[in-house]
């Protein structure tokens, strides 16, 4: 008994000196589907990495976009791992605030990320954060309204093309809209849209100076474009739809065509939520045959705050996290058509995944249609595809999207919103020395 006794205190101290010497990690996170499915696998990671602990911050996105930009910014060291999107790893990484990621492991094949998206989150060729998941935009319409019009989706339309369906599948008698995009005000909501879709117009934010390029045709072109379709075959309403308004639309059957996030394919093709789901093609975002096309690029990805005493640890987690191990576990656990879309080219290889997602094939050719490196027809001095990779875009293209939303609902022309972006621009463009 004594004995027993005996190794069972040894065995207590023995953990307790274990328990000791184990490294914590804390990791910020936002609190999306795929990130809370991560953190109820992560017993796979903690089995093979026994001497590491993670402590979860999860967040809505924007109180987590806050938190996170607070502590880097002033090296608060509150996280060693943080979840943040494409926007901020160019801006970050150039501050010197994040760590490359050269750690991975020999089996990561960082060769096997998408380009499109390996390019957004590299600085001069290192690799700053790794991709959980990805998107791009592509156009979502309904196949029966197609044929009934009399017409047929090309895999890679024009925008004259999508207004002429749009204009032959407005049925306000029976509550169709032809068209539906987003309207709302925002950086990350209207302003994604128009963005991604001016570049397919030949415009841009700023020239090679930086100066504000909202007084020029490629810009009038594209907004006038904008609100003429969404008057015509758009839904009452329009400026104050984004995401997920234009989602319940479609998903009740009263869009003819969507344009948005690769990731709605999914939900508009889901039957418990969508009276449409057998009803449903895809094709490539819309181009004016100038080499661009009107779609956009984003990732939501893990990273590591240079002032982290825990490097190694959280590389350790990143690496598993963002793996073709965990797109495996995810499978295993809760089917294909669930793996974190939008990272790896073996994903998309996979026939398995390409049976589960029959939107796989076009999501992959959206993504890489995307270059965050040389988003526009003309040069630009910025990288980025729908937002500029400046810390002020944030307020700006907030701004600008409040003006392009008044313009839409009918409360100014476009020539004034396009006036008073042009002013605000260049105001913001002043204040912060980009030019005289």
């Amino acid at each position: 008994m004594k004995l027993r006794t005996l190794t069972l205190g040894l065995l207590s101290a023995s953990a307790l000196a274990f328990a000791a010497h184990a490294e914590s990690i804390t990791i910020a996170t936002v609190n999306n589907g795929d990130m809370v499915r991560m953190q109820k696998l992560t017993d796979d990671f903690t089995k093979a990495n026994p001497d590491i602990q993670l402590n979860w911050v999860t967040l809505e996105e924007n109180v987590l976009r806050e938190r996170v930009t607070t502590d880097i910014a002033t090296k608060g060291g509150q996280y060693d791992v943080m979840t943040i999107g494409t926007y901020e790893v160019p801006i970050w990484a150039k501050q010197s605030w994040l760590l490359p990621l050269d750690k991975l492991g020999a089996d990561y094949d960082v060769k096997d990320i998408i380009p499109a998206i390996a390019g957004g989150l590299s600085v001069d060729g290192k690799l700053y954060a790794a991709p959980f998941y990805g998107e791009s935009s592509f156009v979502m319409y309904r196949k029966d309204l197609m044929e009934k019009a009399g017409l047929k989706m090309p895999d890679a339309p024009t925008w004259d093309f999508i207004k002429q369906a749009a204009d032959k599948m407005t049925d306000r008698a029976n509550g169709v809209n032809g068209v539906c995009l987003r309207g709302k005000a925002g950086w990350g909501e209207n302003m994604a849209f128009l963005t991604a879709m001016s570049n397919s117009f030949g415009a841009r934010w700023f020239d090679e100076n930086w100066k504000p390029q909202f007084d020029q045709p490629e810009w009038k072109k594209t907004l006038q474009f904008y609100v003429d379709l969404m008057k015509a075959d758009g839904p009452e309403g329009a400026s104050s739809n984004g995401f997920n308004e234009n989602l319940a639309l479609f998903q009740q059957g009263k869009c003819g065509m969507w344009i948005d996030a690769t990731v709605a394919a999914s939900f508009v093709s889901d039957p418990k939520n969508s009276t449409v789901a057998d009803k449903v093609g895809y094709a490539l975002a819309p181009d004016n045959g100038l080499g661009k096309r009107g779609n956009w690029l984003w990732a939501w990805s893990l990273a590591i705050p240079a002032g982290t005493k825990k490097a190694d640890a959280a590389e350790k987690f990143v690496s598993w996290a963002t793996s073709k191990h965990y797109a495996e576990l995810v499978a295993s656990k809760e089917g294909w058509a669930n793996v974190p879309p939008g990272t790896r080219s073996s994903l998309y290889a996979n026939p398995e995944y390409q049976k589960a997602a029959p939107f796989a094939k076009m999501t992959l050719e959206s993504i890489n249609a995307a270059d965050p490196t040389h988003p526009t027809v003309k040069p630009v001095p910025y990288v980025g595809v729908q937002f500029v990779a400046i810390p002020e875009f944030q307020g700006l293209g907030t701004t600008v999207g409040q003006l392009f939303s008044a313009a839409l609902a009918g409360q100014s022309s476009v020539d004034d919103a396009l006036k008073q972006a042009q002013d605000a621009a260049t105001a913001t463009m002043t204040e912060g020395g980009y030019i005289k």
